[in-house]
């Protein structure tokens, strides 16, 4: 055998056996083991090969005699042994052949690629068949192939049912697929139109288009401005109360206060033809517990007892009111619970996905199994919310039942001076003149036209939505004006390309009817709509032509392109249209960002927004809507609504993403708000703000001039640092209110009362203007004896302001809002292009204790390796290294000192939104300043200078001057 061991050998001397030898035991030392064996081999191949003949061939020695010595046949390896061994061991010689052979089966049966048995042939052996076909492979190899075959599947994971493309985007597995998709976060109709043009967020349970993906920013404001932007607003929630007049409103009046503006009982609003704004506050607990703002739109009186209200709320907001409108009515939870329709459930999905998602079959077959199979219905409406979960909740005591009519009722919005325009042509009023024949589509519509009086209130309905053709603003409506229609259907009226609507001004110019609707509104009869009735809406809803038979009706047109005329069969879809005012507070632009609201019953979503597309208009998502709000000065929710829970709940959402924003920075990219002198970059404390401003005016027992903090609360380089311990000493005073646990503080809505503030801080520029302009308005002079009263009333509130810078600068998020020193005012006085004072630049107290927590973790890495041996660390070094864990270079690390007095000039507030306005040409920022530190500071002010403060963005220390004013 090949590689014998050198125990492997015969004797020379003569035997009993040829060739010499015989059987006898070796001595111990003569049988070399292998492990000597491949030592020596190692030895002697040391010395380098050799390739002379005479080395194995001596002289005179041909091949033929090769290897035959003086004894017979004599080992090649003559300089292992010169003496050959008598004897070997059977069981130690089949012991090394048997370990030699069982790793040799091993290595012939394990392959050490990953190759497959067909390819492991010699190229000219393979075919391409012998990949799916064992019977092309070599016999030799079948059984080999036939295993790995049957591993491979057990091995395979399950494959999607759908493989290729194709069969992904048939309907019906598209449907079924989609329908799966928004279970967690609901789709509006339009969703799939701005996923495709939109960057999607998911926010409050649905899925939403934040911005457009295309650079749009000013041509947005464009729109808004000179045409008309479009915005999808179905994600608001909409709750439906039913029962009388008398017990809606006496429970209602609960939760709004007439301080704040209108409420729920306003004539104007409560005989359907204005739409209502108001703020919900807790049951009796004005000014605290805020709930957030809504809308409320009454249902004209019909003659019935009971009146119908909805109440449009946030989707942030939802819960919350919800909730205190169960309370305040009693209502309970339904016995026998309706599931709304239509709504396919997540068992009937999975049990259609199998019928037609079955593997292997072809679409014929599908197609035959088809009419026992169930159809897969598109969710319509909100059809992510649970089966079992109710939505309708009636009270046994006071008879009023609320409904959450979320996702049943869609709402679009329509913003620009020529929006109305762009629903002038995009609608059409349905026509009375095909109800004689009776069609199943519009039942409703045929029994309603056959009421006289419901059919002159339709043909005055259609003659004043003619007239909006003459409007050249919307703004130029009473706010809120309500108007009632049923329109047909719009994909019936498309234009072949996008046109821009334009207003036409000569058929209405002079008409007197225009001037008796911006006299005196739509009239009351004309708000009324059937979309109140849900059975009509639930009629529309299923009856709607789908956009495949439309198509087919088009196909089948003599002159392709004309108009398409349905007859009888055209749907009629009843809708509500709402008039949105735009900025009305406020001298400076009036009426800007006005527009249209529409309802429509759910399904015709798409059918009504291609058809508003092709007039011209430009969409916005989130980010739009957020700038039309910041444009008119109002807040956003619930962004600007800081007292409420949403309000809270954003402002923490929003901490923990800035700061996640900021670590992810290199230490060394980072702004060190600690040197800067920004206590809190990320969130806003309120509560501090106006904790630390009473305690000021506690202090103090008379107005101390706010411009001028204590020296030793000025953390500088060149002075002396404040102690934080001493100020958080100062902060933990047993004089914490636990009766405002809930909320620290308040945000100041009582109109009287920001009247009269506007009127003090509105800017002047001569001696008298102060007085006139107070006189007019009809407020009183800024005295103690007024505005004492006010301080002691709202010792902790925030009052909502707009700042817009005096010359260059662009305010960001979360910039300081401080008050001028006597010097800043005298410097600007004096230099017109002073742009304003700087921050001394601070010192980082906690860089040393940073340093040393670095410190300590290099320590305790080498502790580690010594815990084996050495005791583990004492307590007092596991105690400061937990205290200072939390510690982020560039961040204030510890309880925040007094806000007030920490920078070289008093804060007064803080900024919510600031960015450089398109509306303006300058930059303007909206935010919340304290009432207390306003009226210092406008009691301490010059005439002339009134209103003058200073912004300083957290990573600057620049300040700049802007003029605060208050509009109401």
């Amino acid at each position: 055998m090949r590689n014998q061991p050198a125990s492997v050998t015969l004797p020379a001397e003569p035997g009993p056996f040829p060739g010499g030898g015989s059987r006898a035991c070796p001595s111990a030392g003569d049988v070399l083991s292998e492990h000597q064996y491949q030592q020596q081999k190692f030895l002697n191949q040391s010395s380098g090969p050799s390739y002379r003949k005479d080395q194995y061939f001596p002289k005179g020695q041909n091949r033929g005699e090769r290897g035959r010595g003086r004894g017979g046949w004599q080992g090649g390896r003559q300089s292992i042994s010169e003496e050959m061994p008598r004897y070997i061991t059977v069981s130690t010689f089949a012991q090394a052949r048997a370990a030699e052979i069982s790793a040799m089966l091993k290595a012939v049966s394990q392959k050490s690629s990953n190759s497959l048995v067909f390819q492991t042939l010699p190229r000219h052996m393979r075919r391409r068949a012998m990949s799916h076909n064992i019977k092309r492979l070599p016999r030799r190899l079948q059984e080999i192939a036939k295993k790995e075959a049957e591993k491979a599947v057990h091995q395979k994971k399950e494959q999607s049912k759908t493989k290729c493309r194709k069969a992904r985007r048939r309907h019906m597995n598209l449907v079924a697929e989609f329908n799966r998709r928004q279970r967690k976060n609901i789709w509006l109709e339009t969703h799939i139109w701005h996923a495709k043009r939109f960057h999607m967020v998911k926010k409050w349970g649905y899925c939403l288009g934040n911005s457009p993906t295309e650079k749009c920013y000013r041509a947005c404001y464009r729109a808004m401005t000179k045409h008309c932007l479009l915005q999808d607003l179905s994600y608001y929630c909409c709750l439906e109360l039913t029962g009388k007049e008398n017990e809606l409103l006496k429970q209602l009046a609960q939760l709004c206060s007439i301080d704040t503006g209108l409420t729920f009982g306003e004539a104007c609003c409560l005989s359907g033809r204005f739409e209502g704004s108001v703020n919900l506050y807790r049951a009796d607990r004005y000014p605290e517990d805020m709930l957030g703002p809504v809308t409320f739109i009454w249902k004209p009186r019909d003659g019935s007892e009971n009146r119908q209200l909805w109440i449009w709320v946030h989707p942030a907001l939802k819960q919350d009111i919800l909730g205190e409108l169960k309370a305040i009515f009693q209502c309970s939870e339904p016995e026998e619970i309706c599931i709304p329709e239509p709504v396919t459930t997540s068992v009937q999905e999975e049990k259609q996905m199998d019928v037609v998602l079955s593997l292997g079959r072809k679409r014929k077959e599908e197609d035959k199994e088809g009419e026992k199979a169930v159809p897969v219905k598109k969710i319509i409406g909100d059809g992510t919310r649970d089966p079992f979960q109710s939505y309708t909740w009636i009270s046994q005591t006071t008879g009023v039942a609320i409904s959450d009519k979320s996702m049943e009722i869609l709402r679009y919005r329509l913003i620009g001076p020529l929006s109305h325009s762009v629903l002038t042509e995009t609608l059409k009023a349905a026509s009375l003149q095909t109800v004689r024949k009776s069609t199943e589509l519009n039942s409703w519509w045929v029994e309603n036209c056959k009421d006289s009086e419901k059919v002159s209130l339709h043909q005055c309905q259609s003659a004043i939505f003619e007239l909006l053709e003459g409007i050249s603003s919307p703004s130029e409506l009473p706010p809120g004006t309500i108007l009632g229609l049923t329109v047909g259907d719009p994909r019936v009226n498309m234009p072949k390309k996008k046109t821009k609507a334009v207003p036409d001004f000569e058929k209405y110019q002079d008409n007197d009817k225009v001037r008796q609707l911006y006299l005196e509104g739509v009239p009351v009869d004309c708000a009324h709509s059937f979309i109140w009735d849900q059975d009509i809406c639930k009629n529309v809803t299923e009856n709607k032509i789908s956009e495949q038979d439309l198509n087919h009706m088009r196909a089948q047109l003599l002159v392709p392109g004309s108009h398409l005329d349905l007859g009888p069969c055209e749907s009629k879809i009843p809708i509500l249209l709402v008039q949105q005012p735009g900025k009305m507070a406020g001298e400076d632009r009036p009426g800007w960002g006005s527009g249209w609201d529409i309802y429509l019953p759910k399904g015709w979503g798409m059918a009504f927004w291609i058809p508003f597309i092709y007039r011209g208009v430009r969409v916005g998502g989130l980010q739009e809507a957020l700038k039309h709000s910041e444009y008119q000065r109002t807040p956003h929710t619930p962004n600007d609504f800081p007292d409420c829970q949403a309000g809270m709940q954003f402002a923490k959402e929003l901490e923990t993403s800035l700061l996640e924003k900021f670590k992810r920075r290199p230490p060394a990219k980072r702004p060190n708000y600690v040197k800067l002198g920004t206590l809190s970059p990320f969130i806003i404390p309120w509560g501090q703000l106006t904790k630390n401003w009473e305690r000021r005016m506690k202090a103090s027992g008379e107005f101390v001039h706010p411009s001028s903090p204590h020296p030793e609360h000025c953390a500088t380089e060149g002075h002396s640092f404040c102690d934080p311990e001493a100020e958080v000493m100062k902060e933990a005073s047993p004089e914490t209110d636990e009766t405002m646990a809930r909320s620290d503080f308040i945000v100041l809505r009582s109109e009287k009362l920001l009247m009269q503030l506007s009127a003090w801080c509105y800017p002047t520029a001569g001696k008298d203007r102060r007085i006139r302009l107070v006189s007019r308005l009809g407020q009183k002079e800024m005295t103690e004896d007024v505005f004492l009263p006010i301080l002691m009333s709202y010792p902790r509130a925030l009052v909502w302001v707009n700042l817009s810078l005096l010359r260059k600068g662009n305010p960001e998020l979360h910039a300081m809002i401080c008050i001028p020193t006597e010097d800043d005012l005298l410097h600007l006085s004096k230099d017109k292009l002073f742009c304003g004072p700087q921050e001394p630049k601070h010192r980082d107290i906690f860089k040393h204790k940073i340093q040393k927590l670095k410190e300590e973790k290099k320590k305790k890495k080498k502790d580690n390796t010594k815990a084996l041996e050495g005791d583990p660390p004492s307590v007092p070094e596991q105690e400061t290294t937990e205290e200072h864990e939390d510690l982020i270079l560039g961040l204030w690390s510890d309880a925040l000192p007094d806000v007030t007095s920490h920078c070289s000039r008093t804060l007064l507030g803080y900024v919510t939104r600031g960015d450089f306005s398109l509306a303006a040409g300058c930059g303007e920022a909206l935010g919340f300043v304290s009432l207390t530190g306003l009226v210092y500071m406008l009691h301490k002010q010059p005439a002339d200078k009134k209103g003058l403060v200073l912004l300083r963005t957290p990573a600057s220390l620049q300040y700049r001057f802007a003029r605060l004013t208050i509009e109401v």
